[in-house]
């Protein structure tokens, strides 16, 4: 596949989808104004791999109750046929390995935040409030394993996983405000926007991105100064046109075209969902030492498993309740949003999520047991209720 500066931002090709004849409609609000439009597309996927069903959705608010660890060793065992001998070790390790991984994150994301001067206490709050909300921190626990997988120590690649996350919660916060998806809860509290404002929310996202490459330049340590330059770029380009903000231009240039191609929605979820994904992992693995090829490599499993993820969020959007998911569920479906379930249906897109999801374990393959983590992390992507 073709990589822009070894990002993997061309990977389309891989998953090619052919447009029929569903016609959705979609409403978004911008301010007190809605704008409705309708699109005609479904998705076919053009290769007809056998797949098995994904497994039932796993939730990580509660990671420490024997429940849901014996949840996931069944799910990570019915996922992956080719290592059932450690399915159960794998669900085990996992749970233990995103419990201990995720108090390192938070403390290291607290700390980043902290306000040093009472003139900035107010916008400080204000990014703290979203950062320290909760969260999984999928991303920064990929950018920590990656870097692993090649030899990198935890704390040289740290800096690299707070700036994801606070890369993440800057698209979050802006993502919620009134002119974009007019959201009220996220992560079970009010938004930002609600809480302190729009004035202020704004402001705090793009305080947090700019922290974020700040971040890893000052801390970044015992790397080369053209590893952290790579990955200060890569940064860069999954925010900007080639990534988060180049995906949603699309989206919002695509309103009230009934003739939306399915290529295009495609490159939609690639660049506002697969793009932190890709970086998480190209981050940890230049951090790590890997070589170009390795980092096109976990960069394509990590592009693999962030559109398994866009359709799992899209799954649980129509599956869960407002209270499981901590934002508010059936948005989606309620503004004739166009979906992976909405085209699909719920068993069609559990099997792409599936199949997606051994495409991308099969890009590991070289590196054997060495990727483990890698790859129950991919299970945990579907496997998750929330």
């Amino acid at each position: 596949m073709a990589f822009v500066n070894g990002f993997g931002l061309n990977s389309v090709k891989h998953y090619s989808v052919e447009v029929e004849s569903c016609a959705t409609t979609r409403q978004y609000c911008s301010g007190n104004n809605a704008r409705l439009y309708s699109q005609k597309c479904t998705i076919r996927s053009s290769q007809n791999a056998d797949v098995v069903s994904a497994s039932p959705l796993l939730s990580d608010t509660d990671l420490t109750s024997s429940s849901s660890n014996d949840h996931l060793k069944s799910s990570v065992h019915a996922t992956d046929s080719s290592a059932s001998n450690h399915g159960a070790s794998r669900g085990v390790a996992l749970v233990e390995y995103l419990k201990s991984k995720k108090i390192i994150v938070d403390k290291a994301l607290e700390e980043s935040v902290k306000s040093n001067m009472p003139e900035t206490d107010l916008i400080c709050e204000a990014m703290s409030y979203s950062l320290m909300a909760g969260g999984k921190r999928i991303r920064p626990i990929l950018v920590l394993a990656a870097c692993e997988l090649f030899g990198g120590s935890e704390s040289s690649a740290l800096p690299s996983a707070v700036a994801v996350e606070m890369i993440h919660t800057m698209s979050l916060i802006h993502d919620d405000l009134p002119a974009m998806d007019n959201d009220d809860f996220r992560r079970g509290m009010p938004t930002n926007h609600v809480k302190y404002g729009e004035d202020i929310a704004i402001l705090a996202g793009d305080a947090m991105l700019a922290k974020s490459f700040e971040y890893v330049a000052r801390n970044t340590k015992d790397v080369s100064p053209e590893r952290v330059l790579r990955v200060i770029a890569l940064l860069a380009e999954s925010v900007g046109a080639e990534g988060l903000v180049g995906g949603q231009v699309m989206d919002l240039q695509n309103e009230g075209n009934p003739d939306v191609t399915l290529n295009q929605l495609s490159w939609i979820h690639h660049m506002k969902t697969a793009a932190l994904l890709r970086v998480s992992v190209a981050a940890g693995a230049i951090i790590g030492g890997a070589n170009n090829d390795d980092v096109e490599r976990v960069s394509e499993f990590a592009n693999k498993i962030g559109l398994a993820f866009q359709i799992a969020d899209d799954v649980l959007d129509v599956t869960q309740t407002t209270e499981e998911l901590g934002k508010t569920a059936g948005k989606d479906e309620a503004v004739n949003k166009a979906t992976y379930p909405r085209l699909l249906g719920l068993e069609k897109s559990r099997q792409e999520a599936e199949r997606l999801i051994q495409e991308a374990k099969e890009c590991l393959a070289p590196y054997g047991g060495r990727s483990e983590t890698l790859l129950a992390l991919a299970d945990f992507i579907i496997a998750r209720k929330n």
